[in-house]
């Protein structure tokens, strides 16, 4: 029962961050910069250190989970491409976005919430200190989790209601990934695949999605400034989970 609760945070946490991107549509420049940042601290300061703790208590070859990571980025790379190599003529015509690229990278976000509260369920099969270590992670970036759903669902010109059904199905997906957790087991190596794989989804969005968007049209020293900041928040908030 207890990582059914915590997921429920988790959810709280999500849905409060997406609320947040809805009520500042007129400053998105300025919350995709820090967006952008956070992004970057996940990576370097939560994710990879991980991967890299892992690997050794493990002594786990690092060549699948680095394979994984490289994948994960150029799978979404592949498939964005792909999606706008249709309206490739477009450029002829202006500045477009493709409601679709919004939705594939909000739907690969819920995707990475379910495993977020597949996390909390299975620390909790180990031990419930594991568990709750697990849970105080999760909490920490599931607020920019549901920042990141909206913001780039807007970013890709989709509606408010079409960004809001996409932040419930994220705040619901940890939930959903906790509740499974009772039937399902996954092995020590292919957690560090994922997380491998996420690692370099993260990258891609980040650096070639969310950060180019912020400098677009608003490019300015207050938008680098929240890019670091967002950056110093997450090395803040993993020093202490």
């Amino acid at each position: 029962m207890t990582p059914i609760i915590l997921a429920f945070c988790a959810f709280l946490s999500t849905l409060v961050g997406g609320l947040f991107a809805l009520k500042n549509t007129d400053r998105l420049h300025r919350i995709l910069g820090y967006t952008a940042g956070v992004i970057l601290g996940v990576i370097a300061f939560d994710i990879l250190p991980e991967i890299f703790r892992s690997l050794q208590e493990l002594h786990i070859d690092p060549t699948a989970p680095m394979v994984a990571l490289v994948i994960g980025f150029l799978v979404f790379h592949i498939i964005e491409k792909s999606i706008l190599l249709h309206h490739s003529q477009e450029a002829d015509y202006g500045d477009h976005h493709h409601q679709h690229v919004g939705i594939a990278s909000a739907l690969a976000l819920s995707g990475h919430s379910f495993l977020d509260g597949v996390g909390i369920g299975l620390g909790f099969q180990v031990d419930a200190k594991v568990g709750i270590a697990v849970a105080i992670a999760v909490l920490a970036h599931d607020f920019s989790d549901g920042l990141n759903t909206v913001t780039l669902m807007l970013m890709h010109k989709n509606t408010n209601k079409r960004a809001k059904a996409l932040l419930a199905l994220d705040a619901l997906a940890p939930i959903l990934g906790a509740a499974l957790t009772s039937l399902i087991h996954i092995s020590d190596k292919g957690l560090l695949v994922y997380l491998g794989f996420f690692a370099g989804f993260l990258l891609y969005i980040g650096a070639s999605e969310i950060l180019p968007e912020a400098h677009s049209k608003h490019s300015s020293y207050g938008t680098i400034g929240l890019t670091v900041l967002g950056a110093a928040f997450m090395f803040v908030v993993t020093r202490f989970i």
